[in-house]
């Protein structure tokens, strides 16, 4: 079964069902599967790399959906990135169309692979902030589909709750397609606001821990008891405890948690919905995959993990061995019938589920002509910005607006004379960290 056989799975079965919803239109899946045959994508051939600069409406499904049923890669973006980022994304992949809500917008020269089985390809800037495309297969994202929504117990009844993005992995795989391909309807969302969720009559809720911070301070301050929902669970980044008892004594339920990474699809691990955790492990590996350490570093290997990265074989190599283990960079240990992650062997920071690398950051602060240097280091899912240079605090906010994401964007700017430096002139992040 191919990605694109999901929805007319459904709409022969049940056609009148709900498949997606925004708040004001309700798709069944018979009209998403007419609206998916139909989409005109002129110029498009069989291996063409099409992006997708998505912001979670029904054009956007229906594109993607569109664009596997051609045979051609969908390169799901968020619509939030700058111009510079999209347009360094559809440069390294050759994207031979550019689909804005649902519309053409842009065709250009490009040339064909011969591979067409890529199911998606999703862009992540990696350690070194050249941005790498994350090649992932029908096979990847079935498997994914398949085992999270078995283990979330989804079915035609549930109506799912999706504020992640669908041009993040989990947004796309964890809940779109395992929501559609167990029959479910999926509540689409472009904008996070508490009150519309919490009176919404969804059955699911995946979600960040950030996510759930401001649904619990809003249902406290409102007095609500949130109601409907058989199954909250949290994903994206690392579930603190804090969050996870404030959230429990609001929705009256356990939060469940998870793990994965977009190279494996991305879920590896959840927890059990018949076995509630008191702490913040993140569960046993989903049936099929496998897990190890190697000096406590997590490798796993599974049908989820990708095909390798777009034009960057070194990189493939690098992260997937001759067997087939994906190197995760994650510190991990198994006890007490769970894996739980205990940092993280490279800089990454996550914030609201999305995956933000310093050295992307450090990039776009040192071109502005008053920096003289940078260093961004994490402070849980915020971004700490240290500045050496004449530049002021609204100028570096005026330049960050212009060329990042809104989720990449320094939350803390400080100024120092100097930046601590080695003897060999690299910045000391660790003295920076202990500032922070």
């Amino acid at each position: 079964m191919k990605v694109h056989d999901i929805v007319p799975h459904w709409a022969e079965r049940t056609p009148d069902a709900v498949a997606l919803s925004d708040g004001v239109r309700h798709v069944s899946y018979a009209e998403l599967d007419r609206a998916i045959r139909g989409l005109p994508l002129d110029g498009v051939r069989r291996g063409d790399r099409v992006m997708l600069v998505c912001e979670n409406r029904i054009e956007d499904v229906v594109a993607y959906f569109a664009c596997n049923l051609r045979g051609a890669w969908p390169i799901v973006v968020n619509a939030k990135l700058s111009a510079r980022e999209i347009d360094e994304i559809r440069e390294h992949s050759g994207a031979r169309a550019v689909i804005r809500k649902g519309e053409t917008s842009a065709l250009f020269d490009a040339t064909l692979e011969p591979d067409s089985d890529i199911a998606a390809l999703i862009y992540t800037s990696g350690t070194t902030g050249r941005p790498k495309g994350v090649m992932l297969t029908h096979d990847n994202l079935m498997f994914v589909a398949n085992a999270t929504g078995a283990a979330r117990k989804l079915t035609p009844a549930d109506r799912v709750y999706a504020v992640l993005p669908v041009s993040h992995i989990l947004g796309l795989t964890g809940v779109l397609l395992g929501s559609l391909l167990h029959g479910a309807a999926v509540h689409l969302v472009s904008r996070f606001d508490p009150a519309s969720a919490l009176s919404s009559d969804i059955t699911v809720m995946i979600g960040t821990p950030s996510m759930y911070q401001m649904l619990g301070e809003y249902a406290r301050r409102k007095a609500i008891a949130p109601k409907g929902l058989r199954l909250i669970t949290s994903a994206g980044a690392p579930l603190d405890m804090a969050t996870k008892t404030a959230t429990e004594a609001v929705f009256g339920q356990t939060l469940h948690n998870g793990y994965g990474i977009t190279e494996c699809g991305p879920t590896i691990t959840l927890t059990a919905l018949d076995a509630p955790r008191a702490d913040c492990g993140i569960g046993r590996v989903m049936p099929g995959v496998e897990a190890r350490t190697i000096d406590g570093e997590l490798h796993v290997r599974s049908p989820g993990v990708m095909k390798g990265y777009y034009r960057d074989p070194e990189q493939t190599a690098a992260a997937i061995d001759a067997e087939g283990w994906f190197r995760t960079g994650d510190l991990a240990r198994f006890e007490h019938g769970s894996w739980f992650i205990t940092g993280r062997a490279k800089e990454m920071i996550i914030r609201f589920g999305f995956n933000v690398y310093p050295a992307e950051i450090e990039g776009v602060l040192n071109a502005h002509p008053g920096v003289a240097r940078s260093a961004v280091v994490g402070r849980g899912e915020e971004i700490v910005a240290f500045i050496e240079g004449r530049a002021s605090r609204e100028e570096i906010v005026r330049h960050a607006a212009a060329n990042l994401a809104s989720y990449k964007r320094p939350t803390d700017i400080r100024f120092l004379d100097a930046l601590p430096l080695s003897p060999a002139g690299k910045i000391l992040k660790s003295a920076l960290a202990a500032l922070v």
